[in-house]
Formats: C-alpha cells, structure tokens, sequence
C-alpha cells in the first residue's frame, strides 16, 4: 500500500510542475504580447504626391466643340414609392 501512496504523490509532483511550467510559458506569451512594446513598430511611410500638370489645350480641339450635352432627366412625378418602403404588402 505504501509503494502506491508514493506512486500518486510522485504523480501530483510532476503534474504540479508540468502546471507551473504552462502557467508560466502563458504568462510569459501574454507579458509578450500585451506588454512589451515591440521594437518591430510600423514604419511611417512618407508618400510624395505627384504633381498633377493639366494640358488644357486638348479641350480646345474641335472634336470636343461637337459633343452635345446629355437632356434633363425629368422626374417621375409625385407617386414614386412607398411611405414606409419596410411594411409588408397586404
């Protein structure tokens, strides 16, 4: 009876240890995360526009002289839709 009683407190050590050690690396990855502010931070790109340079003289080709404007789209009148567009047809 003995030699079992030893057997379950041997096993209650390493199942304690083996606790400590998770407890531990768990500890230590949220310290890591959470914590410690990495010394890989993001790195601030500076992006130049480029200038934009408009060449209007295209616009005065005679080509563009010829196009004609779209019409007025007229509306539809006073009976477009539903008061509440959610209600249930009935």
């Amino acid at each position: 009876m003995a030699i079992t009683f030893l057997q379950q407190k041997k096993r209650q050590k390493y199942l304690l240890i083996i606790l400590g050690v998770l407890i531990a690396i768990s500890l230590l990855v949220v310290w890591q995360m959470f914590f410690i502010k990495s010394a890989l931070t993001p790195v601030e790109q500076v992006v130049k526009t480029p200038e934009v340079k408009m060449d209007f003289k295209t616009l005065e080709n005679p080509i563009f002289a010829e196009l004609t404007p779209f019409e007025k789209i007229l509306s539809f009148g006073d009976d477009t839709g539903r008061d509440n567009p959610f209600s249930p047809y009935k």
